[in-house]
């Protein structure tokens, strides 16, 4: 299927509106209300189908980042005004609970606020730093800027390999992934963003090139996701490409041009090429893993790479690419026709397998920070 040459493509300022009403009306209010913890305090970390939280459940700390973010982006949007509050509260409650005495915080905690597992992840210490940028952002606190400067130095002097690179985390573990940078990368760039960090560019920069000379083939223009302790790409069972990573990373090489003031590179309209080769033929939705030689190594189709996938098409739309607006606003609308309409007002089908039936039965919190950053983006180049 070739989204460009769809007949008769939606109009992008009316699909945006679409998704930006789905998102202020449904989404922001279930989340906040059924998806926020008052007695215990935090995010839930999912909903039942029926929209009832799964208190049982330990919480994870990607979840209160991406919340964190998803709240404080929506309040400094106008779209949830009260989502002010709810960061700033959450954002405390990370900070004091999730936060050891070292400096660095654990991946989940216990229903009851202990802790469930006490590493020291890397790749979920980008969303403690997402979040903290955005928080300080709408809020102006001292203090949740300098937890800001901490989680840095903490991240500098305990995950950080002698070459630069970020390691997977405390205890130590293999293999090496790409996926951690990529989201240092993208805190880089809100730092610099949202509170004008000094580091944000420059360590931006570092990981736009480790990107270039490690994570990227220029043969098979593919990203791969695992790698040896010396950065070499792993093969057999270890040979894994996310096509949602290549359209993610294609919309965050474009918006670090945007920001750094770089004219247009090529390695973003490669990605997507690659992502393309790696779609669900039937419905058009990008797959979930493939290796680089496009043998399938996971069926399903979940919902966050069709939410970068349009992304990926906004940033080139903005450079007047032809047809890529058409491609947003189609990838947008399938988006919402598949997963965003569900018995649930304000939640979303997390997997589907090829038939179409749900391979969960709960809704994953995580999303939200997927679905809001599609519908702000659009909103970013598509406002009514």
């Amino acid at each position: 299927m070739d989204l460009a040459t769809a007949k008769a493509p939606p109009d992008p300022v009316r699909v945006t509106a679409d998704l930006r009403r789905w998102v202020i009306e449904k989404a922001l209010p279930l989340w906040a209300s059924a998806g926020y913890d008052a007695k215990r305090g935090g995010f839930q970390e999912r909903l039942h189908a029926d929209g009832t939280p799964d208190v049982t459940a330990p919480r994870r700390l990607l979840v209160q980042g991406r919340q964190i973010y998803s709240y404080a982006l929506a309040a400094d949007l106008g779209w949830f005004p009260q989502g002010k509050t709810l960061a700033i509260d959450a954002a405390a409650f990370m900070l004091e609970k999730y936060r050891s005495p070292d400096g660095g915080f654990v991946v989940s905690l216990a229903p009851d606020n202990s802790v469930a597992d006490g590493t020291r992840d890397s790749y979920v210490h980008m969303f403690v730093l997402l979040a903290l940028s955005w928080a300080t952002k709408i809020s102006g606190d001292a203090q949740l800027r300098t937890a800001l400067d901490g989680t840095l130095a903490y991240i500098d002097a305990e995950l950080t390999a002698p070459d630069g690179s970020l390691v997977e985390g405390i205890p130590a573990s293999q293999p090496r992934r790409q996926n951690p940078h990529m989201h240092c990368f993208e805190a880089m760039l809100a730092m610099h963003e949202t509170i004008q960090h000094p580091q944000g560019l420059l360590r931006a920069a570092k990981l736009h090139q480790m990107m270039a000379e490690k994570f990227y083939d220029p043969q098979t223009q593919c990203l791969t996701e695992y790698y040896d302790d010396n950065w070499r790409p792993l093969t057999g069972d270890g040979d894994s490409v996310e096509p949602g990573h290549h359209a993610e990373w294609a919309w965050l090489i474009r918006k670090y041009e945007r920001l750094a003031g770089l004219a247009p590179s090529a390695i973003p309209a490669a990605l997507i090429k690659s992502a393309l080769r790696f779609r669900d033929p039937k419905s058009g939705f990008l797959l979930e893993e493939v290796t680089r030689q496009a043998v399938t190594r996971k069926n399903n189709l979940r919902i966050w790479p069709q939410t970068e996938m349009p992304k990926a098409w906004m940033v080139e739309a903005e450079l007047r690419v032809p047809g890529a607006a058409d491609n947003a606003a189609t990838t947008m609308q399938m988006l919402a026709k598949r997963f965003l309409d569900t018995p649930c007002i304000g939640g979303w089908t997390e997997i589907f397998d090829r038939q179409w039936q749900p391979v969960t039965k709960t809704m994953p919190a995580t999303a939200l920070y997927h679905v809001l950053g599609t519908a702000a983006e659009a909103h970013r180049l598509w406002p009514s």
